[in-house]
């Protein structure tokens, strides 16, 4: 299990999109509704649930990395957007 910050991989990405399971699994309408996770595969569930739970995205380390002044600016501009 990995705990921070979520590095995207494009080969991973491509790879899931592409594979065989997934064409025969459509074809055949072989689909799931969202959230039905743990009937088809519970223990990929049970990860998946925990890894989004202490995982953050890649978006969330801009304010961290520009500071204070960084929070500043952006309350400074949200409270500019209200005003409107």
């Amino acid at each position: 299990m990995r705990f921070g910050y979520r590095r995207p991989s494009w080969k991973k990405r491509v790879a899931a999109r592409t594979s065989w399971k997934r064409y025969v699994r459509h074809s055949l309408g072989f689909k799931a509704p969202r959230g039905y996770g743990w009937l088809t595969n519970p223990k990929k569930a049970a990860y998946n649930r925990v890894h989004n739970r202490t995982t953050r995205r890649t978006g969330c380390v801009i304010p961290l990395l520009v500071g204070a002044a960084g929070v500043v600016a952006l309350a400074f501009l949200a409270h500019e957007a209200l005003a409107r």
